[in-house]
């Protein structure tokens, strides 16, 4: 894997949301490694282009073949002006854009062994079987990862063989501390040790998991040893070897699970052709995935034989290509499968029949595919794909007795979508064109389907069109994984950037853009008219409140979504389509989480997410609210009278004195800075233990100090310490900051302000009661004295000092020190409460609220989602033609499902679902519209419905329009619910 040592740096800004993903030891291998892609048609492209997004250090791109019009169907960086032009030449410029970081050449020659001993990883993607089994045994036999990938049609293959002895330093996406870790109530002394934890709901160690021991006060021997297993006897309670001379377990300590290296063993593609190890979710998989192989070897043969594949929908050319495959050895029968399965005939001859075509949405998925077990391949991390794999969409062919393609409907035409034409045929290229689609989002999804819109020509015709609409501008961390927009497009509109870009990869587009969120608030923008114009939405949007909005509107205007998600390598695809599939609702375990109680922020955390909130609401308190407070008072002094909401006053109390004292210069705010340090590290923690002392014990004998409370101690000021200096100079630069005051980042001349200052006197009555649970927190707050609210307003009027500047968190500038005031903060709490401190990372990611993200999985999404969009357009009304789809690339795993039928309502002999409408004649011309009364009586008239029905008008379920479309001679109505 190369020394670490000798790697190039991380940008952490650029990679954020990868190494997230990745780990810094991972991202650092990635670094120095050096990888070949062979083959720039649309599969090649596609993995080169996740293979620069990643940051991988030196990329050799290798086609000497000329670009043909073919090529364009899913090749986004060729064009008509590179037609003639060798496909690596012209894809370079465009890849090279996409990331500074990785250096890019081209090679033009054959893959002999001396070039390829030069490569840590080779992928061929438009190879002869010949060139396979060539170029796989020099890679096998100098240990260089070797990969084929392959898409032909709607059907993909891919294969690894990483070596003989394959190390994987990390299987997991989770780092160790993410992973699994439980805080310790009791360790016995004995062999074997037996271990008791805090949590309520268990563990999840599983038996033989190894693990790590730290914070742990009495039997230190355990802290920091070696990883060693454990064996899990219940739900709470471990074994962990041997403790008999080990010291007496005191208190406090976390067990943290690790991983240990595995080592994986390849074969060589000579070996595994004939008894192939294949991942499959079923034997039904398994079985298909064993006949697609084959069709693949028959394909190879029957290139060799006539030197071109077989004709589009020729039938003959399919069934010769079947009695290749007939004549093939059979298979060994790895993983169980019975060695003489008979050949699905059908399978392979439609394979046949669409083996010309050249999809984009194809080549996304494997593409993505390909690039992870690349990047796998390189960095030791995640479990490896063991060793084929093969998908097909099929069914996304038009379903029986729609319409039969013919060859003369399928021949090549010389544009820019032959590739998609030999599958699905001239008719369906142009119904593609006359498309109306709207995505919503132009983020990490958004960008990587609109150039699957681009390359299908979705709205590119007569009449079609494409409207993306999203508020957010380009950031630096987008520039990893949202391959449209470049380091000039920062500080710019998403959506009009991702459309210019986008226009450059197929003209003929029709893109409109909107920078508004799509909500109740913009619904005059995107209303009755825009969303009847349209035959379809795509929803990439990053939040499940967004998602429900969006499903609401297409509901209710009988429109399909196309829906995705993805956090870090897990992603998942879904289709909702009206009358045959159920609606998208956000489900049990992607609802919102809930808020930690207010007690254990502010007394009684016991993990480390407890005081990454702490700290992050000490920043809201003292650098936003009270900010913001003062600066209203300031416009309206009867506001706070006004309002004398508790909650206003409480961020306000903390800090009003020191607010109201405005500081002078750097020296006043460094003070500031220190004094707050030992108000919350010192003095809170000293209040707090004598209302319960650490002896402290309930009527029945229960020590207070039990359980998840853990007893904290104060902290006392170290000015050599770190993370006590780290504190100071980040909360002096954002109290400097809020009064509009230059700051500093000299560590030196803050130490030497602070050995002038003298130490703070401990003011215990300034913190106020404690109390022991939420419940008295929220009585205490009831009984609120309103003469504090006199009191403040009248320190109020005292101020003299200009309005301030409140501070709005950003996490990702970390020239702004908001990310290093809580960490700071969060793990010198942590340290008063015994809790294992987090590093910056993981504490950005936690208080950040930072997703995960690879540009790998949003390409394996976008491909997933659009081949959803094929059989939308093309009017499939079986729900078996459709699939939902959840990935896991860590693994690698796949599961897709067909979708769930929508919910059935009945009363009386009346049936219907949330698609349905009942209709009423619209008025008669001169007269005036139906009456609420008028219609609620036709309604129990024609239908038998009690008057107490509930009718919603015009809210986000819609159920009644007050406008009488023109185009419609009736109204469409929909209910929710009725009393008898």
């Amino acid at each position: 894997m190369g020394d670490l040592k000798t790697c190039l740096d991380v940008n952490e800004q650029l990679y954020s949301r990868q190494l997230y993903v990745l780990g810094r030891n991972a991202m650092r291998r990635l670094r120095g490694s050096s990888m070949l892609v062979s083959g720039m048609k649309g599969l090649g492209v596609e993995i080169a282009k996740n293979l620069v997004l990643a940051g991988v250090g030196n990329l050799a791109l290798h086609d000497p073949r000329p670009t043909c019009w073919a090529d364009l169907a899913s090749q986004f960086f060729l064009s008509e002006k590179d037609i003639g032009r060798k496909r690596a030449e012209a894809s370079l410029a465009p890849l090279a854009q996409l990331n500074s970081d990785v250096r890019i050449t081209t090679h033009d020659g054959p893959l002999t062994e001396a070039v390829l001993r030069g490569f840590q990883v080779v992928v061929l993607t438009d190879s002869t079987l010949e060139e396979q089994l060539q170029v796989g045994s020099l890679c096998h036999e100098h240990g260089v990862r070797f990969l084929v990938a392959s898409t032909r049609g709607l059907v993909g293959q891919l294969f690894c063989d990483f070596g003989e002895k394959f190390t994987v330093y990390n299987p997991w996406e989770a780092e160790p501390l993410e992973n699994n870790i439980c805080h310790i109530h009791h360790i016995s002394q004995g062999s074997p040790g037996i271990l008791t934890v805090l949590e309520e709901a268990g563990h999840n160690f599983q038996h033989g998991a190894w693990v790590t021991f730290s914070g742990i006060e009495g039997m230190t021997e355990l802290n920091d040893c070696d990883p060693q297993p454990i064996r899990a006897l219940d739900r709470w309670t471990l074994e962990i070897g041997d403790t008999t001379a080990f010291s007496p377990y005191l208190q406090n300590g976390v067990v943290t699970e690790v991983r240990k290296p595995q080592t994986y063993s390849y074969e060589a593609l000579s070996l595994s052709l004939e008894h192939p190890r294949i991942v499959a979710a079923s034997d039904q998989e398994a079985q298909r995935a064993c006949c697609l192989h084959r069709a693949f070897q028959a394909l190879h043969k029957y290139q060799a034989q006539t030197g071109r594949l077989p004709r589009p929908w020729h039938l003959e050319d399919a069934n010769k290509l079947v009695v290749l495959a007939q004549g093939l050895e059979p298979l060994q029968g790895d993983n169980g499968r019975k060695p003489n399965e008979p050949l699905d005939e059908a399978l392979v001859r439609k394979f046949a029949m669409t083996s010309t075509g050249d999809l984009s949405p194809i080549n996304s998925f494997l593409g993505g595919m390909a690039a992870q077990e690349m990047l796998k391949a390189a960095s030791g991390k995640f479990q490896p794909l063991n060793q084929w794999l093969y998908f097909d969409a099929l069914e996304c062919l038009p379903e029986d007795g729609k319409f039969y393609l013919t060859p003369e409907a399928c021949a090549p035409r010389d544009c820019r979508y032959d590739g998609q034409i030999a599958v699905f045929g001239d008719d369906f290229q142009k119904k593609l064109g006359k498309q109306r689609y709207f995505l919503v989002g132009a983020g990490a999804i958004g960008c990587e389907l609109l150039k699957i819109f681009a390359m299908l020509g979705l709205g590119a015709g007569e009449g079609g069109g494409i409207t993306v609409t999203d508020m957010d501008t380009v950031e630096l961390s987008n520039l990893n994984r949202q391959f449209l927009f470049r380091s000039q497009d920062l500080q710019k509109s998403k959506s009009e950037a991702a459309a210019l870009a986008v226009r450059s990869m197929n003209p003929a587009l029709s893109v409109t853009t909107h920078t508004s969120e799509l909500g109740p608030d913009t619904e005059h923008l995107f209303g009755d008219d825009f969303f009847s114009s349209l035959d379809g939405v795509a929803s990439a949007v990053d939040s499940f409140q967004a998602r429900n909005y969006v499903s609401k509107r297409c509901v209710h205007y009988l429109k399909p979504m196309l829906e995705s998600g993805t956090q870090g390598t897990q992603g998942s695809a879904s289709i909702f389509v009206p009358f045959l599939t159920e609606p998208y609702r956000v489900i049990a375990e992607d609802a919102p989480e809930t808020a930690y109680p207010l007690c254990t922020l502010r007394s009684f955390p016991s993990t480390i997410e407890h005081t990454l909130q702490w700290a992050r609401n000490e920043f809201e308190g003292l650098f936003r609210l009270t900010a913001e407070t003062i600066n209203r008072y300031l416009q309206e002094p009867g506001f706070l009278k006004e309002t004398g909401a508790p909650q206003v006053l409480d961020h306000l109390k903390t800090a009003s004195t020191s607010f109201l004292t405005p500081p002078q210069c750097w020296r006043d705010c460094v003070a500031w800075a220190r004094g707050r340090w030992q108000h919350c590290f010192h003095d809170s923690i000293t209040h707090l233990l004598q209302y319960f002392p650490p002896d402290k014990v309930s009527e029945e004998g229960v020590p207070f100090w039990s359980g998840t409370k853990l007893c904290p101690r104060p902290l006392e000021f170290d000015i050599g310490g770190d993370t006590h200096l780290d504190y100071v100079l980040a909360a002096a630069n954002l109290y400097a900051q809020t009064h509009k005051l230059p700051g500093s980042q000299d560590r030196d001349q803050v130490c030497a302000i602070l050995r002038d200052l003298p130490t703070p006197a401990f003011q215990g009555q300034a913190h106020g009661p404690v109390f022991a649970d939420d419940q008295e927190l929220s009585q205490a707050s009831a009984r609120w004295d309103p003469t504090h609210l006199q009191e403040l307003c009248s320190t109020l009027e005292k101020w003299r000092g200009t309005p301030l500047e409140p501070q709005l968190f950003e996490k990702d500038d970390d020239s702004n020190f908001h990310v290093d005031f809580i960490v700071a903060a969060s793990n010198l709490r942590a340290n008063n409460y015994g809790i294992p401190p987090a590093d910056r990372n993981k504490s950005k990611k936690i208080v950040g609220k930072i997703i995960p993200a690879i540009a790998t999985t949003t390409a394996v999404v976008a491909g997933l989602v659009g081949l959803e969009l094929y059989k939308v357009v093309m009017g499939h009304q079986r729900l078996s033609s459709y699939r939902h789809s959840r990935l896991q690339l860590a693994t690698p795993h796949l599961f897709r499902w067909i979708p769930k039928e929508p919910c059935v309502q009945k009363y009386r002999d009346m049936s219907w679902t949330s698609w349905d409408r009942l209709t009423v004649p619209a008025p008669a011309p001169g007269q005036p519209e139906m009456t609420l009364k008028g219609l609620l009586t036709y309604l129990q008239e024609k239908h038998g419905l009690p008057v107490t029905m509930l009718l919603l008008l015009d809210s986000p379920h819609c159920l009644y329009s007050r406008r009488w479309p023109e185009a419609q001679q009736n109204l469409q109505l929909r209910y929710t619910g009725f009393r008898s």
